[in-house]
């Protein structure tokens, strides 16, 4: 059995909790309850488990004492008193279950006992889980996408920002800490699963490599699950990267995130101290903390997924601009399409940028690929795929960026997919504006099919349909009669 399979089996074991009212995202949560401890159990880490609450103890239980027993075992494991271990405590912390009737309860518990672990195993553990969390997150009714970067997209900036053994990485919006866990793999992939490393390069790389900081304590449970599957034991909190919480993420080689779009509750501020420019808008104060946090080194980078109202924010959004194209070498940004996240409407970019040793004058051109126009639709039904990535992974990695304009050139392809802008032409434009288009979408509709106009059509219908029940939702009880 595959893993693929696998996921598919635990994913429709959601099916038996309908009638109890548990929804998508608390089934992923229940899961990452029982999981946690089948899983240690399958990996001979179960020492810090009480010996009562074993898997061995735990599927031997039935009816209402499995229920009693599993709410006890969810209490204590989250207990430090009880139990010793930070991972465990921070995996069940306020732990508590949705589910009430202890036949669904057992029904899972021996379900999940039954499934071929030996090819799990063979296959992944870390994979196992986050194909899950994967399923979770494409399930629209879930609302778990926003918390879920496409591993492909992960992938992409990964490669591009090219990770090395004794890097520092960090991502100050974990989510379920995808960024840094794929870092991991191509780091593994490159060394043997770290067999050509000595012990001391060994041990940096599984306890101090990787970092991270995630607002959400559910997400965050999901993240440290995810660390630990994957065999990583790093720094990663629990917290707002906003507060003063988060002024320990410093000195970084690596930032790759996906940080959270909008504004804070209220328009507050943040409550970092050590920031330059004043904001409620989140997408800006992440972009100042993650280039801040880079070493001065000229060599510390970053790979940034952002808002378009980013690239032209007027104000304190021009003022970070201006911030971000001095102290750092802004040399690409990519124009993603739209739809492939689950926010429907939003429009993103990749941003790629060095820090420099000086603070001044660090940007001299900016390359800008745009992957939004003249592209195949994207949505649910169909995702981003390696080969969406191909021409612009080809270009990226030419090493003298200068070599890009020789299969580019702008008099004889004027609606070409990539342009090269100096500063001074970007210093140029109303508010230092970096949100720049230039393709036409003229033709755009003589090159998708008919089934792709009509899932776009459905996407749209779905988006305006939840829009009306959101309205109608928040007009509740409102009365809207004339005066008399």
């Amino acid at each position: 059995m595959t893993n693929q399979e696998i996921v598919q089996k635990l994913w429709n074991e959601c099916n038996v909790l309908r009638d109890d009212g548990v929804s998508y995202q608390d089934y992923i949560t229940e899961l990452t309850y029982i999981l946690f401890l089948k899983m240690s159990k399958e990996q001979d880490e179960e020492k810090d488990i009480p010996e009562k609450y074993r898997w061995d103890n735990l599927i031997n239980k039935e009816g209402l004492e499995l229920k009693n027993f599993y709410r006890q075992l969810l209490l204590d494991l989250g207990n430090p008193e009880v139990v010793k271990s930070e991972r465990i405590n921070a995996i069940y912390a306020n732990a508590s279950t949705a589910i009430d009737e202890p036949a669904n309860l057992e029904k899972i518990i021996k379900d999940i006992n039954d499934l071929d672990w030996w090819s799990a195993r063979e296959e992944g553990l870390g994979d196992l889980y986050e194909g899950l969390m994967e399923k979770n997150a494409n399930e629209v009714k879930s609302g778990a996408g926003q918390y879920f970067t496409p591993r492909v997209l992960i992938n992409m900036m990964v490669k591009m920002t090219k990770p090395k053994i004794g890097d520092r990485c960090n991502d100050p919006a974990a989510g379920t800490f995808g960024f840094m866990v794929a870092a991991d793999e191509y780091l593994k992939d490159q060394t043997d699963d770290y067999s050509e490393l000595s012990e001391e390069k060994y041990d940096f790389q599984v306890k101090e490599a990787f970092s991270g900081m995630e607002l959400v304590p559910n997400t965050h449970r999901l993240a440290i699950m995810n660390e630990y599957l994957h065999g990583m034991d790093g720094r990663l909190e629990q917290g707002d990267s906003l507060s003063a919480n988060g002024k320990w993420m410093k000195n970084f080689d690596v930032v790759l995130t996906n940080p959270p779009f909008g504004t804070k509750k209220g328009g507050e501020r943040v409550t970092r101290d050590d920031l330059t420019y004043e904001t409620s808008n989140k997408q800006l104060n992440f972009l100042q903390i993650i280039y801040n946090s880079l070493k001065r080194d000229g060599k510390a980078r970053a790979a940034v997924v952002v808002p378009d109202n980013v690239l032209f924010a007027d104000g304190v959004g021009e003022e970070i601009r201006k911030d971000l194209l001095n102290k750092c070498n802004l040399h690409t940004i990519l124009r993603l399409p739209t739809g492939i996240f689950y926010a429907q409407g939003v429009q993103t970019n990749v941003l790629f940028f060095t820090r420099g040793e000086e603070d001044k004058d660090n940007t001299k051109e900016t390359w800008i690929y745009d992957m939004r126009h003249q592209m195949r639709s994207f949505g649910k039904r169909n995702p981003l795929n390696d080969k969406d990535f191909a021409e612009f992974e080809k270009l990226f990695c030419v090493d003298d960026r200068s070599k890009r304009k020789e299969t580019w050139d702008k008099e004889k392809n004027p609606n070409g997919r990539w342009r090269k802008f100096t500063i001074d032409e970007i210093k140029k434009r109303p508010n230092t504006s970096l949100d720049i288009s230039w393709m036409s979408d003229e033709e755009e509709h003589e090159t998708k099919s008919l089934k792709e106009i009509l899932s776009d059509m459905n996407e749209k219908s779905k988006a305006i349909s939840e829009a009306i029940a959101e309205l109608n939702k928040a007009l509740e009880g409102i009365d809207d009669s004339e005066d008399e």
